[in-house]
This record gives C-alpha cells, structure tokens and sequence, in this order.
C-alpha cells in the first residue's frame, strides 16, 4: 500500500496545472470547432494571462488567431506600451477597435459624463460583424462581479450580440455546444473559475511580465467618493479638488477616465500576493467606477453585447 500511494502522490496535479490545463483545453476546442476566433487582448494582466496560455496551448506554433483591443483612447500608456511589445514579440495580428475612430464617424455619441466604457459596445459589435468573428475569448473571471459570475466558460450570443443569461447552454462534464448559426457567437472565458489570486500566483509561476502600473509606485491622485483616480488628461481636476501625492497600485487596469488605483506598498509580486489574499473586496468592486450606477450596471452592458 505504501508503494501504490507513493505513486499516487507523484501523479498529484496542483491547483494551478488543473486551471492551466482546463483553459488550455477550451482554448484547443475552440480552435478546433470554430473559423474565426480572436482574442480580447487589453494588455491587462488577465488578458496577458489569457495570451500565455494560448502560447502555451498551440506551442511551437504561433497562436492561430489575432488579438483584439476596443480601445477607448481613454487608456494608461505603459499598459499601450506593453500591448504593443507583447503582441511584437509573439508575431501575432493586433486588431484595434477604437472608439475614438466610432465617434468621428458617428457611429457612437460621447456621453456628458465622458466615460466611454459603455459605448465600447457597439464598437465591439461592429468589429465582430466586419471580421465575422464566430468565437471571442475573453479574460472574465466569476470572482470578478456578480453578473459575470452567471456565465458560462461558452456563454452564447445572438445575431445581434446580445447576451440573454436564461437562454443559455448546459455544460456538463466539460463538453461545450459550439454550434452556431451564422450571425451568432460565443463569448468563451477560458478563465472562469480563475480567481484574482490564482491570476497572481500564475504570474509568479510563469515569471509573466506586467506593466508597471500593477506595483506600487507614487503617483498624483484625487480622492472621489473614496476611491483614489490618477490625475490624467482624460480625468482633470473639479472645481475645489485638491490633488496629492500617494503611493499607489492599479488591481484592474480599464479606461482611465474611471478606473482608481489602490493605497499600496505592494512592489514585488510575492507583496502584491499577500495584499490580495488579505483582502475582502473585490478587485472591480475597490476600482472601478464605471460600476457603481447602479446595482445591475455590468449585467445591463452584458446584455447589449459587453464582455
């Protein structure tokens, strides 16, 4: 008995194999069963995550599909700085859907209060449509925010993008229906049952590279309603703020306009993984303001066609 446990104990697969051979896997399936996928690539850490991992999953060969930004032209530079290295140093194709670019010609109208995240939609959807993209990966994890957390690893979209969370497909025993009808799609999230700390730890592992904005770092900022913004040309100072300096760190790294960085002393990876095991918010819910309309304002951009 002690030899058959031995060998037991030698075939134990870690935590971390497990996520990283159950994404590999749906990454291969949807290679194999779909024409045209693309990968949402922000240059965030879940997405540069997301793109080790397809590098991994088809090595030696290059990735077998392009990359996708839907840039707001809201973003922080050093995370367009390592978006454009990474994707050189890969030899993939870098599609950009700019918002900006929407505006000018009329497809999407600016919103008073500047954000743009909610009109990434229709730019989305409009790239979708010109590249007839049948399969999106996205970097979206359940731990994320509660509407997310009610998708599926294939969460199915209709011909008109749109995500209807009753009116999904079972997914039992890792098999995942990727039929399609022209016009439709599927949003696949290789990165489900990920946590933010298995991201991290992930990182570590690998010896992924980041942008430096995910460390902490003294940067000029203004408190609003609690949370901390970086004092940017997309977000100038309201009548009566005073700025100050702090040391800071970004957990999530969306439109400048509205995403806020963190108090933090967290420097290395191995500080910023102790730090996000300590801590008991969520990292959208601490960061992002774009999220706090309302209760039910990720679940509303889901429906209309957002990741």
């Amino acid at each position: 008995m002690k030899g058959v446990n031995a060998m037991t104990a030698a075939y134990r697969v870690s935590h971390l194999d497990a996520l990283e051979a159950e994404s590999i896997f749906v990454m291969r399936e949807v290679v194999a069963e779909f024409e045209r996928p693309v990968l949402l690539f922000s240059g965030g850490k879940d997405s540069i995550v997301m793109l080790r991992l397809a590098e991994k999953a088809f090595a030696p060969a290059r990735i077998p599909f392009p990359v996708m930004h839907v840039d707001t032209g809201h973003n922080f530079s050093e995370v367009l700085a390592f978006r454009d290295a990474r994707v050189e140093e890969l030899g993939v194709q870098l599609i950009v859907a700019s918002v900006p670019e929407a505006i000018t010609s009329g497809l999407v109208r600016e919103s008073a209060d500047g954000m743009r995240n909610r009109i990434q939609t229709p730019v989305l959807l409009d790239a979708v449509e010109k590249y007839r993209f049948d399969a999106l990966f996205g970097g979206a994890r359940r731990d994320e925010e509660k509407a997310r957390a009610k998708e599926r690893v294939f969460s199915f979209r209709d011909e008109f993008g749109q995500w209807d969370p009753r009116n999904q497909r079972p997914e039992l025993w890792s098999l995942y229906n990727a039929r399609v009808h022209p016009g439709e799609s599927i949003r696949v999230f290789p990165l489900s049952n990920w946590t933010e700390l298995d991201i991290w730890h992930y990182i570590a592992r690998e010896r992924i590279g980041l942008p430096e904005i995910y460390f902490a770092h003294d940067r000029e900022v203004v408190d609003r309603d609690g949370m901390l913004y970086a004092i940017n040309e997309f977000l100038p100072l309201r009548a009566g703020e005073e700025p100050f300096v702090a040391k800071v760190r970004y957990r999530t790294v969306g439109d400048a306009s509205c995403t806020a960085a963190v108090k933090s002393d967290a420097d290395t990876i191995e500080k910023v993984i102790d730090e996000v095991a300590a801590t008991r918010i969520t990292e959208r819910g601490a960061t992002r303001g774009d999220d706090k309309v309302s209760e039910a304002a990720m679940e509303d951009r889901k429906r209309e066609g957002y990741f």
